[in-house]
């Protein structure tokens, strides 16, 4: 698997985990309210959408020509020699 590939993976697992941490305070006032339990599914619909885009767009990140571009502005992930940046 390439290392830009893998680096999507995990920020879609990152965004996951970040929005199973916020789903116990979502079904406790889903439960309170019968208005909000109607669009419950809409709201799993809704944070698997999000992991689903953040590793999609991490995979762009990855891509040569934006990374390039994110050098540029000083954004890049690594150093000239191919390192991890310091």
């Amino acid at each position: 698997m390439s290392p830009q590939s893998k680096r999507a993976i995990r920020t879609a697992l990152q965004t996951f985990a970040a929005v199973v941490t916020v789903v116990p305070t979502l079904a406790a006032v889903v439960a309170d309210s019968a208005a909000l339990a109607a669009a419950a599914p809409w709201a799993v619909a809704a944070a698997t959408t999000a992991g689903a885009v953040a590793g999609t767009v991490a995979r762009v990140m990855a891509h040569p020509a934006v990374e390039a571009l994110l050098a540029r502005i000083g954004l890049d992930l690594a150093d000239a020699d191919g390192g991890p940046a310091q």
